[in-house]
């Protein structure tokens, strides 16, 4: 067996919104490293921490995380399958949001924007998908269509949580609209009391208010 099989045959994929909401929080909660281009860090990362401890007579080796050609092919390898399907059925939307769902924890953003697009035209209501896509936007340092994905998804399901915490994220760290992210956060809370990352949401509002202004200074 070649190594990206077994590489590929021990990663699991999390679900991509709960995955982006885990490494979203984490990254504000731990001060989040932003690229060159402004956007955050990928979540490859969490997605290797995945991969199985190495054997014993190489445990004292640093562990080496996934190259992006790596990831992609663990992604080529567990969606070819899925593409078979999908060559008999091209327009099945379960089967593209699932194409896209791993090319999107492989980082391979373009390919999971690709296929998210595709399945909303036959299931345009999908906020969760939509979300997704933003998030890729993001992921690719395109806030202002991240936040237009939001914004459409959000007239699907106007107080989904994953997808108002999202927006409120690139709306601090995207457009610095501070307001806007208060504004976003607050109504999660509001119309989702029993949210659980509640503690998060209002860590995060307490950080942004401390950042915004004060009435009469010229901040």
């Amino acid at each position: 067996m070649d190594s990206n099989n077994s590489l590929a045959n021990r990663w699991t994929r999390p679900r991509a919104a709960a995955l982006m909401v885990a490494c979203l929080l984490a990254g504000i909660a731990g001060g989040w490293i932003f690229r060159g281009t402004g956007h955050l860090s990928n979540p490859a990362s969490t997605m290797a921490a995945s991969i199985s401890t190495p054997p014993a007579s190489i445990a004292n080796t640093p562990p080496q995380s996934p190259t992006p050609e790596q990831l992609k092919d663990m992604a080529d390898h567990q969606a070819a399958p899925l593409i078979a399907k999908l060559n008999a059925d091209p327009k099945n939307p379960d089967l593209l949001v699932s194409i896209g769902n791993l090319y999107y924890d492989a980082a391979q953003y373009p390919i999971a924007v690709d296929y998210y697009r595709r399945a909303l035209v036959t299931r345009p209501s999908d906020g969760a998908v939509r979300t997704d896509m933003a998030t890729a936007y993001w992921y690719l340092g395109d806030a202002d269509k991240a936040i237009a994905e939001f914004n459409r998804a959000l007239k699907y399901s106007p107080d989904n949580p994953n997808t108002l915490l999202n927006r409120g994220l690139v709306k601090w760290k995207g457009k610095r609209d501070g307001a806007g992210a208060i504004a976003d956060w607050k109504r999660l809370l509001a119309n989702n009391p029993n949210y659980a990352s509640r503690d998060q949401v209002e860590k995060m509002l307490a950080e942004v208010e401390q950042q915004m202004p004060r009435p009469g200074t010229n901040d």
